[in-house]
């Protein structure tokens, strides 16, 4: 239940026509909704605008399938990210109508309008789209209008500066980087908007399977970069999303 239904429901009751029992059943369950081998928290959609994301990759299809219908039932936009493919057809299976993302490896089941602003998401390289697409399918499902701009690290940054205008017209950037991770601090200097880095694995052995990037993007001299863990693009996009829809509505 959002704010919206929540609002109808108590304006129901004022007026009569829907009983007190009726609404208390109704809301019984709000706060979270006890599965078992889950408490799902049915009140973060009202507490943050967006419902609960459901991390895939160590759930049992059963798990996945009990979830995802406890969230559909209360009219909820489900979100299940890191998200194996064999799973992920057995939940298109049972839900139509939600959405395998391949590459970002996320299933999307929309219900309800959500609204947030725009996002540009950016990377170093084509090795990096997996955790871009991570991020940018995250944001988009909350709602976000999301600019793509790859393939344009500091090796070629004469790349990224031929985008520049286009990445700071958005609220917010998430930049996507491995290797040396220096993107990030590059574009941080470029724009004037918050950039949001997420350290990718990509790289050599001294790259320390991505905390070489991390340290580098946590260390930037860019004010205006925050950074999340490595390979997070679920974290950038959905952080990224909430900053933009604050922005967005100025």
């Amino acid at each position: 239940m959002d704010e919206k239904a929540l609002k109808q429901l108590l304006a129901s009751v004022k007026s009569g026509r829907v009983s007190v029992d009726d609404a208390v059943g109704r809301l019984k369950d709000l706060p979270f909704a006890e599965l078992g081998y889950a408490t799902l928290d049915t009140h973060r959609n009202l507490r943050f605008g967006f419902p609960e994301v459901v991390l895939g990759e160590p759930k049992t299809v059963e798990q996945l399938l009990g979830i995802v219908g406890a969230l559909v039932e209360r009219k909820q936009t489900v979100l299940v990210t890191r998200l194996q493919p064999d799973k992920a057809e057995a939940l298109v299976a049972r839900f139509p109508k939600g959405q395998y993302h391949p590459v970002a490896r996320i299933f999307h089941l929309k219900q309800g309008k959500v609204r947030a602003g725009r996002v540009a998401v950016v990377t170093a390289g084509t090795s990096d789209i997996p955790v871009a697409e991570e991020a940018a399918t995250t944001a988009e499902a909350m709602g976000a209008e999301v600019r793509r701009v790859y393939d344009v690290g500091v090796a070629g940054i004469h790349r990224l500066l031929r985008r520049r205008a286009e990445i700071q017209e958005c609220h917010v950037a998430v930049v996507v980087a491995g290797m040396e991770g220096a993107l990030a601090s590059a574009l941080g200097g470029l724009v004037g908007i918050p950039v949001v880095a997420v350290p990718t694995s990509v790289g050599y052995g001294a790259n320390f399977k991505g905390v070489s990037a991390l340290l580098a993007m946590v260390n930037s001299c860019a004010s205006n970069v925050a950074t999340v863990n490595i390979d997070n693009g679920f974290g950038g996009g959905f952080y990224a999303a909430l900053i933009s829809r604050t922005k967005g509505r100025r």
